[in-house]
């Protein structure tokens, strides 16, 4: 349930009215907009009327809402979230940031060489996996706390801010550095996990499963933004189809329709979801045309000899020369890179 207050209502009515609200055992979400206060309650409401509410002066309107996630909602937020990583941002009509660095971290001097190289290609913020889940437990595991140290020496080195997965809330010690921490696709429904990341102080980004609907991805962030956090951006890395030919199938479809449905930004990982390293550049342009809100790329100084996904990676020259082109799709829908 929502409650859209009158224009000129007072902080003191708002706060009297959200004090009523709590005593019957609701909890309260506010969002204060530019021209519009919208109340909302979280918990069951299916056995309160909406005259209770629409009795108060200052209420405009009451209304009910069907959806099961309710503050990732945009009726909830119906402005656009605006997620701020250091001097970035993710979300609005502004600038949409690129993520990009190598799949896994393998030496200080590949992730340092790495995120200069990004950088000066127009990166915002840099990737690397630290802890990787992998399908075979014969797989590179990643180097664990070392690896957030190389990625912390690039950091220092390049400026940029840090990206990378968490995969058990035991390593959160290691991720004091971080700037976001990525749950992956595989933990999307890991519920104590997302409770977790509502408890930290630090910006999530939520890949989609790779099986997972779309009101499934939602209530995932839901879990972390009830748990306290609400600096959440979202992330479509592909979908499983009955088909193979690529390593996932690219949801671009989800872009436009989370803009619709929630205040959230979203964002495109095109090279898990397409698993070719040809392939990359053109489902990046497709994702700025749609108007997702960043991208994540892997790029790797060495592909052919990555140890990780380096058939997906691009090399520092092809992501340069993909960054050449992206700014001129951008600018379409009137944003920047």
């Amino acid at each position: 349930m929502i409650i859209t207050l009158k224009t000129g209502t007072t902080d003191k009515q708002v706060e009297e009215l959200v004090n009523n609200i709590k005593e019957k055992g609701f909890g309260v979400h506010l969002s204060k907009g530019e021209n519009l206060t919208i109340i909302g309650l979280l918990g069951d409401t299916s056995g309160i009327e909406t005259e209770q509410f629409e009795v108060y002066p200052i209420v405009d309107k009451v209304k009910r809402i069907s959806a099961p996630y309710k503050m990732a909602s945009r009726a909830f937020h119906p402005e656009d979230s605006v997620i701020k990583v250091g001097d970035v941002t993710f979300g609005g009509n502004g600038m949409i940031p690129v993520i990009a660095g190598p799949c896994s971290v393998e030496t200080e001097e590949q992730v340092v060489s790495i995120a200069r190289d990004v950088k000066a290609a127009g990166a915002k913020l840099l990737r690397g996996g630290a802890f990787k889940p992998r399908t075979s437990p014969y797989s590179f595991q990643g180097l664990g706390e070392k690896g957030l140290q190389f990625l912390v020496t690039a950091k220092k080195e390049t400026g940029l801010p840090i990206v990378t997965e968490l995969m058990d809330i035991r390593q959160l010690k290691y991720f004091d550095d971080v700037d976001v921490i990525q749950i992956g696709a595989r933990n999307m429904q890991n519920f104590d996990l997302l409770k977790e990341m509502g408890k930290v102080g630090k910006p999530i980004l939520l890949k989609r499963g790779m099986a997972a609907s779309v009101k499934e991805f939602l209530m995932s962030a839901e879990y972390i933004m009830a748990s306290g956090n609400e600096n959440v951006i979202l992330c479509e890395r592909g979908v499983r189809t009955f088909d193979n030919y690529t390593r996932n199938c690219l949801d671009v479809s989800i872009v436009p329709y989370l803009h619709k449905i929630s205040h959230l930004p979203i964002i495109i990982d095109p090279s898990h979801a397409c698993g070719l390293r040809w392939m990359v550049g053109d489902l990046a342009k497709s994702a700025v045309a749609v108007n997702a809100d960043g991208l994540i790329i892997e790029v790797h100084n060495n592909p052919e000899k990555a140890l990780c996904d380096g058939e997906q990676s691009l090399h520092p020259t092809e992501f340069a020369d993909l960054m050449k082109v992206l700014p001129k799709i951008a600018e379409i829908n009137g944003r920047s890179m």
